[in-house]
């Protein structure tokens, strides 16, 4: 008798201890969630509803539906805004990840003043984005900034950096470049210290100069590593907003005027809530279709 009971109770036991577990998770959960709604899903909710109105702070409210969003497409100005912001975003992913892998190279090395190098290196990373493009402003000043002077000191011409529109981007491209590339550089740098030995001295008592060693080990063995640099700094420069608006307020005219400064503008200088918030759609899916892809090429990717 006692053996027959023995399970019942046991089942009686364990189905309290799970009505027990799934009250103390519900009251984790649903606070969590409701604090993910408010600070997510709310301002996503509104800006979808603002898009399909003729919004403006000093005016009355009108339901215009998807009339913003076909303004978009006729509207020259945005378009070239969504140009200008891939162009930027292509450059200042390129360059940081050229220079971060090869500084990661470098310093994997054992050479005098090792740590002092890195040290120094990353310091960049450290600062704000506004002090840096304050500082970056003044060096580029045609008079008196610091850069002319350089160039009259080597026998060049002085440039003309952010005050012309054919040299405006990439002079922009050039701060976040100076700025960003130490992340690269930690990221990589991590994935070599990682790497075993064994097949470098294999290459080596097989002749391999350092660059073979370069291309057929280290970049295979650490590209995994590499794409997460890319992604991160693909999502950091798609962002970029503080250093344009500092040093170029998207000038000269409109040369340097990404999405994040049309927003901007369109937002806080037009008052237009409605074609502003048609806008961040807009963005937003251009954003993911650029996450997507770069997700796919993530997971193609295995794990050396």
């Amino acid at each position: 008798m006692e053996a027959s009971l023995a399970p019942a109770a046991g089942t009686l036991g364990g189905s309290r201890s799970r009505r027990n577990y799934a009250r103390r998770y519900w009251m984790f959960a649903v606070p969590a969630a409701v604090v993910v709604a408010a600070v997510i899903l709310f301002p996503w909710i509104f800006t979808l509803v603002m898009s399909v109105f003729d919004w403006k702070v000093s005016g009355n409210i009108y339901f215009v539906g998807i009339k913003n969003f076909v303004h978009l497409f006729e509207d020259s100005r945005f378009q070239w805004a969504v140009i200008r912001t891939l162009y930027f975003t292509a450059l200042a992913v390129i360059f940081p990840m050229i220079l971060g892998i090869w500084a990661a190279v470098c310093f994997a090395s054992n050479f005098k003043g090792r740590g002092l190098a890195r040290t120094l290196f990353i310091l960049p990373m450290m600062a704000t984005p506004v002090a840096i493009a304050l500082v970056w402003t003044m060096m580029f000043h045609p008079q008196l900034g610091v850069l002319n002077y350089l160039l009259s000191v080597v026998g060049l011409p002085p440039a003309s950096w952010v005050y012309q529109a054919d040299t405006v981007i990439p002079t922009l491209v050039m701060v976040e470049t100076w700025q960003w590339t130490p992340l690269v550089m930690l990221i990589v740098l991590g994935g070599i210290a990682g790497l075993p030995v064994d097949p470098y001295e294999a290459a080596i008592i097989d002749g391999a100069s350092g660059w073979q060693m370069f291309r057929f080990i280290t970049v295979p063995m650490v590209w995994p590593f590499i794409i997460v640099a890319a992604v991160m700094r693909m999502i950091d420069a798609l962002k970029t907003f503080d250093t344009i608006f500092v040093i170029t307020n998207g000038g000269p005219g409109t040369s340097s005027e990404t999405i994040n400064m049309l927003l901007y503008q369109t937002a806080f200088g037009y008052y237009d809530l409605g074609y502003a918030s048609a806008q961040v759609l807009v963005f937003f899916a251009i954003i993911m279709v650029i996450s997507v892809g770069l997700l796919r090429v993530r997971r193609m990717e295995r794990w050396q």
